[in-house]
This record gives C-alpha cells, structure tokens and sequence, in this order.
C-alpha cells in the first residue's frame, strides 16, 4: 500500500533555505532512517509530514486512511496535568477503561476496580493493558499521578515516548511512525527494549537517530538529505558509508574536471567580443553550467589534528574510599576506589539514576562526596560537555563566539589553526560562521557547545552524552578527532557505536554504591553478561530438586531420550496439575468479576501471581520432559 508521495518540497528559514525540491515515497512496510546535517531541516520535514508544519513550495500526499503518528524532540504536554492524564489522552472507550483501571488500581479504590474488571473484559482490553504495563516498565515511568511540570528533561522524553507507543499501539489500521531521536535520555536497556519492540510491531517507520547501532537494527533504508538532493541507500550505516565515499569521490572527481574546462573556458570568454554570435552565446551559456560544477564545495572531506596540549604529569586522578548517596535509599558509590592513569579511556554506563552524573560532578569539584578523597593532579586541565547546553550571554555571531576563548588552536607540529579554521572542520561553512547564535538549530549549538570545549585544549575531556542531537556528519569528526586525542577521556554515553570505538574499559554503575570495574568495550561487556545470564540460568537448572532430574544420557544423540521411570510419573503428575492450575486461574478471574470485597481481592490477585510462577516453571519442566522423546 502507498503511504505518502512528497513532490517538489522546499522550505526556507528567513532567507536559509533548508531543503529545495526534493521528491520521495513511502510504502507499507518501509523502515527508513533520515540522516543530514544539523540545520538542514530534518526536523522541519518529519514536522511537515505530521500536519504540524507547512512548506513553501510543492505537494504532501497522504493515503486517507493513514494515521500518523509523530515523536518529536521538543514534546508538548498539558503541564497541570498528570503524567497519566497525558499518556490516555484519547477519548476511547478502550483507552478511557484502561485510564479509570490504572488510577482505581493505583489508589487501592476496590469498589471502582469491581466495575472496572467486567467493562475490561467485556472490552477486550487486557491483552492491550499489558502492552501498557510492559511499555510504562520499560521506560521506568511509575509515578502516574505526578504532574508534567514537575518532570525533569529526560522524564518528559520517556513519557512522550510511551504515549507514541501506546497511541500506535491502539491504532490497528495503517500507521505511519515517525520519531526524531527517540533515544535520547534512555540507557543503553531502555534503547535494547525500544529496539526489540519497534521489530516486533507492523509499522511503517521514518526515523531520524545518530544510534548507528540503533539504526541498523530498526531500519533497512537510509535516505541522506545532502541540499536540494535525497540519495537513498539500501542497507546497514557501513553499505551507508561505503556508498556515499563512492559517491563523493565520483563526484569530487567530476569537479576536477571541471575546474579543468572551466578554466580553458574562462580564457575563452575574455578574448571573446561583446558582440556574439549564436554558437557563442551557446557555449557561454555551458560556461556558466561548467563554473557551477566547479565551484562545488566538498564538505565531507575530514582533517586529522594533531593536538598539542599541556602534558600530563604521573599523577592525573585518585579516588580512594569514596562514598556518596543521597538519603537512606538512593546510594551512589559505596567505598569506590579507582586511579586514572595517563592516556586512559574510560566509559561509563549504568542505568538512569544510578549516579553517572554525579560521579562526573565529583571528579570535577562540583558536588561534594560524603567521605573518602579525591584528589587531582597539578597538571590537569578539565574540558567538561555538559548536557545542560551551550551558556549564552549576549547574542553574537559563531566566530566571535569562539574567538573569545582563543585566537588559534595550537598543533603538535608546531603550527596552528585559527577560529575560522576550526569551525570548518567542525562543519561550520564561512557563511555560517557569520550566523548569530539565536538563530542557529538545536543540533548546531550542541556542535558549537562541543567545539568550545575543545578549543580550549583540555587534557582530560569529561563527556556527558555528547552524542545527543549530533548529527553522524558531526559525529564522525568528533569521533576522529578524539581517536587521535592524546589525553585522558571519561565518557558517559548510551550510544553504543560512539562507546565501543573510542573506550577500552568501562565503570559500570550497578546501582545500590556498587560499580563493576570491566576490561573491554560495550560490546565485550554485554558478550560477557550474556554469558553470565546462561551461566546462571544453567546453574537454577543444575539445583533443581533431585527427583525432577536425571545424569545426561551417554549414548548417541542420534537415538531418542528414554524417560525413566521417574520421569514418566514426573510428567504424569505435571500432566494433572497444569490444567488444574489452569481452571483455578479461570475460577479466580471470574470471581474478580464479582466485585469482591477489597482485602479479598488483595488475596486473589497475590494467588494469581503465585499460580502464573508456578505455571511457567512447570510447563518449562513438561517441555524439557517431552524433549528429544
């Protein structure tokens, strides 16, 4: 089914335009990731594509019976209202039982939840109220009745995460999702889950993310808006990669030449009269088309800097028996040790909440710690990226914005680079240099904010989720330029691609005080979880009690298991009980339709999670009775 056809789009902002006559489709199906530079109006499209913006020229059809769906960067909410309230916000009667059974379930009100139980039923709409529960879990959104004003930042983009979710979850008609950067603030779990999820629905997708891993996982089209041009490439981000290197070169190589013809040409039209003929007036015409072609600007082309900085003395950072925590309940080092050493490139991952920041704030002299030491060296100088963006005094052009940090950014081989310079090679073109900060986008201040923190020449970089709203161009650069980075590095990140590159060993924040110190990358640490998870899971099997399990067989394979005679009155018992248990789940169900009284319908529900723990391991058990047999 055809979803939308775009023809001749353009949009400018003031006299900036951001795209100009691009042309695309989208069928059913379709899971495709958007990518540009910062600024060039990826937003603005995903936002023209919704309804909620307008553009200047050309046409936006959409199939009457698509539903989009839109997750933007910037969410909207009803402030006074609660986070619950703005999550079912549709006037349904699905939506509206499930929203009147949260709230009875979360006040213990069980004379509302006695005549919730049958509309449920009668409604269908406990298997959707579990995709609920399983999507508010995930996210960690528990505080329903909390309002929205109240919300940090991050909370505010799971919330409005979990309402596109359920929102397309509800819709079982053709959905059209689209999601700018949907994993921002999410751990590197969360964005696992959000990754198995968005596989598991029947959606279409356009996605705008700089998560590579993220991406390939979810998509299998990337289209690259490069000015007034999609290139649309089939495939994972290294057939991406390889594609556009192919095509960059072709087309630098179609410059050259050219800048070649052009120059010939140039000769040409000065030695020509002003009085011409048709023929010339032709090739003056192809003159101005070659000079075109030869004065492109190439822009990918990325320069390795070689950084001069102040060295770094035997002594960088010391930790020694640091607690900190905030109450009773919220513990977020617990007697912690660790020594820097020179060079060093260390991650940090945990879950959200479990003190990643506040252990950067520490290192820094920002937060105090509760006891222990922490001691820094004379010769450190700090470059901090904050997530609380770029400090902005007076508005002022980009360049003197970095001119007043420094003039020049000095080179290990003695020479420099001036401001202008190097915001070139941060994708800052002469023109948009010359740009006042107010008017720059979002992504682009989160570039300047970086640059300036280089530019200072730190020699031991602290990076809070640098990867937030950059774009992979951007990304890219960061990422050579750090590879070549001389200095220490503490990164805290969820993008795994940007962690797994530049780390080789991590500080894993475990919650409760507890940090695991492992040797490796992200991918080398979820390897060695995985196996640890089997391990245990094995080893739960192997304590098993000793009548429900037999020594391995020692002969072939090949031939059938023979249960033995244990076994046999094994599975014959489990074969009564599982459809016992089964009717008491039944009987119990109904018996909450009834509208019991409240402390009995305290003990139903706490049977109801016995019966469905006890049923699991015995089905696990009936199937590994039945295996191989």
């Amino acid at each position: 089914m055809h979803y939308v056809s775009v023809e001749n789009l353009s949009k400018s902002f003031g006299i900036r335009p951001l795209f100009q006559g691009i042309s695309f489709h989208i069928s059913e199906g379709d899971k495709i990731a958007l990518v540009a530079k910062n600024g060039s109006g990826k937003s603005t499209l995903l936002r023209i594509l919704s309804g909620n913006e307008t553009a200047d020229e050309g046409s936006v059809w959409m199939h009457k019976d698509v539903n989009v769906a839109l997750f933007e960067q910037d969410p909207q909410f009803q402030e006074d209202l609660s986070v619950l309230e703005n999550i079912f916000h549709y006037e349904h009667p699905v939506i509206s039982a499930i929203k009147e059974y949260e709230q009875a379930a979360a006040t213990g009100n069980a004379n509302a939840l006695g005549e919730l139980i049958p509309r449920m039923d009668e409604l269908n709409a406990w298997d959707f109220d579990a995709k609920v529960k399983q999507i508010l879990g995930k996210l960690q959104i528990h505080q329903l009745d909390q309002p929205m004003k109240t919300l940090s930042g991050g909370q505010r983009k799971r919330v409005a995460l979990a309402q596109t979710l359920i929102d397309i979850g509800f819709e079982h008609r053709h959905v059209l999702l689209i999601m700018d950067e949907p994993t921002n603030h999410l751990d590197i779990g969360m964005v696992e889950w959000l990754e198995h999820y968005l596989n598991q629905e029947k959606v279409t997708l356009l996605l705008v993310t700089h998560d590579r891993y993220f991406l390939d996982a979810v998509c299998d089209e990337i289209w690259e808006l490069d000015g007034s041009t999609l290139y649309t490439h089939r495939g994972d981000y290294d057939s991406f990669l390889e594609n556009k290197a192919a095509r960059i070169e072709s087309q630098t190589a179609s410059i050259d030449k050219a800048r070649n013809v052009y120059r010939k040409e140039l000769e040409w039209m000065r030695k020509q009269p002003k009085a011409r003929t048709t023929k010339s007036r032709s090739r003056e015409q192809h003159f101005y088309e070659v000079e075109a072609r030869a004065k492109q600007k190439m822009e990918d082309a990325q320069v390795s800097l070689q950084v001069k900085m102040n060295r770094l003395g035997g002594k960088v950072a010391e930790l020694k028996k640091v607690y900190k925590s905030y109450g009773e309940h919220k513990v977020i080092l617990h007697g912690f040790d660790y020594t820097f050493k020179r060079g060093e490139r260390v991650g940090v991952i945990g879950k959200n909440g479990a003190g990643k920041s506040t252990f950067l704030r520490m290192l820094l002299g920002e937060e105090a710690q509760d006891s222990g030491k922490i001691n820094i060296g004379d010769t450190v100088v700090f470059g901090h990226f904050s997530q609380a963006g770029l400090e902005i005094k007076e508005d002022m052009r980009v360049i003197e914005y970095v001119k007043d940090i420094a003039d020049n950014f000095p080179l290990a081989n003695g020479g420099s680079l001036s401001a202008a310079q190097f915001l070139q090679t941060f994708l800052f073109s002469p023109e948009q240099q010359y740009t006042y900060l107010s008017a720059l986008s979002g992504g682009e201040k989160k570039r300047l904010q970086l640059l300036a923190i280089l530019f200072r020449n730190p020699n031991f970089l602290i990076l809070d989720e640098p990867t937030n709203d950059l774009d992979l161009a951007t990304l890219a650069v960061l990422e050579n330029f750090l590879s070549d980075y001389p200095g220490c590095l503490l990164i805290v990140s969820h993008d795994r691609y940007f962690m797994d590159r530049l780390v080789d060993h991590l500080l894993v924040f475990e919650g409760e005080g507890q940090v695991r110190d492992f040797p490796g990358n992200y991918s080398n640490y979820r390897l060695w979880q995985r196996e640890q998870e089997l391990a245990e899971r094995e080893e739960k099997q192997n304590t098993a009690p000793t009548e429900s399990r037999q020594a391995a067989p020692t002969a072939s394979p090949a031939k059938p298991k023979k249960r033995s005679f244990k076994e046999q009155r094994e599975l014959e018992q489990l074969e009564r009980d599982i459809p016992a248990l089964e009717a008491e789940r039944a009987r119990i169900t109904t018996d909450m339709s009834a509208g019991p009284a409240y402390e009995q319908l305290q003990a139903m529900t706490a049977r109801l999670t016995d019966i469905s723990e006890t049923l699991e391991e015995k089905e696990m058990r009936w199937l590994e009775l039945n295996e191989g047999t």
